[in-house]
């Protein structure tokens, strides 16, 4: 493989290689052993037996319960969970796309439908949570706010922004699975999910 493309030569050509392991004899121990402790065996004493190995972990399972053999080879048993992918969804949609919906999709009603909808993916249903409760004060604050036109008008273009804004935090930090919590209501979504 080439990995520097703008060089006359490869690296590999003209780097030096490591010069082949000598084989050498054991040296003595330069130090002497303290007074009063016993010599280490070596393998060149008859009353010295190397350890036995330890068996495969296979040799533990039964036939019965053949999911916990497959647990104990992935290492997933200390957390309690086996085979649990955190990227997977229950609609069959990519979690960045559904994360969006939550805000997309006529809030508060998004987030309803997701929560409804969705159970394995906690980062869906934190948007959709967010989403809820959010959108449903400022749907609140909308009806407060219905005698006047322009503050009508005003609260659109600032909720628009704010879905904008919420959809592409959603779709940027599926990668990581960070959440993007709005105040007050962001601390409370993350609440629910969690207890779930």
């Amino acid at each position: 493989m080439d990995f520097a493309p703008y060089q006359d030569t490869a690296p590999e050509s003209t780097r030096e290689l490591s010069p082949p392991p000598q084989r050498r004899s054991p040296t003595p121990n330069p130090r002497p052993a303290p007074p009063g402790s016993r010599p280490l065996p070596s393998s060149k004493d008859s009353a010295f037996t190397p350890a036995p190995s330890l068996p495969p972990p296979s040799h533990f399972t039964d036939d019965e319960t053949p999911h916990l053999a497959a647990g104990l080879e992935a290492g997933d048993v200390e957390s309690g969970r086996l085979h649990v992918n955190l990227f997977e969804t229950s609609l069959p949609m990519r979690l960045d796309y559904e994360a969006m919906v939550a805000y997309l999709l006529l809030p508060p009603a998004g987030g309803v439908l997701l929560l409804l909808m969705e159970h394995k993916s906690d980062y869906v249903r934190f948007h959709a949570w967010q989403s809820s409760l959010l959108f449903t004060f400022v749907f609140v604050i909308h009806l407060i706010f219905s005698w006047s036109a322009f503050i009508s008008w005003t609260l659109l273009v600032i909720d628009i922004a704010v879905i904008a804004l919420l959809s592409l935090h959603a779709y940027q930090d599926a990668d990581t699975l960070d959440r993007f919590e709005v105040p007050f209501f962001g601390g409370l979504a993350s609440s629910f999910v969690d207890s779930e």
